[in-house]
């Protein structure tokens, strides 16, 4: 059963234990007053995927995810052709030093 809040007109704040069906009382509990029955927000906690403007998918919205999704392929693309250059250059230089220096002593 619910606890509903009341107030009276002469500020008295009280609770009482009602089923949903009963009627609303009249009468304050302390002075005897007429009473109000005072109005909460509902505690529920929306969790999870679904609740949000941006979870609803539209045509609009798959197109510029493709289209995000081709950026980023491209942008990858672009970074890894570049690190690719960079290695090989690298690896071409230390061939030379590598290949140059003398055999170490144990060797023989």
């Amino acid at each position: 059963m619910p606890i509903y809040e009341y107030k009276c007109g002469n500020g008295h704040i009280f609770e009482a234990k009602q089923r949903m069906s009963d009627d609303a009382l009249t009468e304050c509990e302390i002075c005897g007053g007429p009473v109000q029955r005072l109005l909460f927000p509902p505690a529920i906690h929306f969790k999870g995927s679904g609740f949000y403007n941006t979870d609803y998918g539209t045509k609009r919205r798959a197109r510029e995810k493709a289209a995000q999704t081709a950026k980023d392929k491209e942008a990858s693309a672009s970074k890894s052709e570049t690190s690719a250059s960079k290695p090989a250059a690298e690896s071409k230089a230390a061939k030379p030093s590598s290949s140059s220096a003398a055999p170490s002593p144990a060797a023989g």
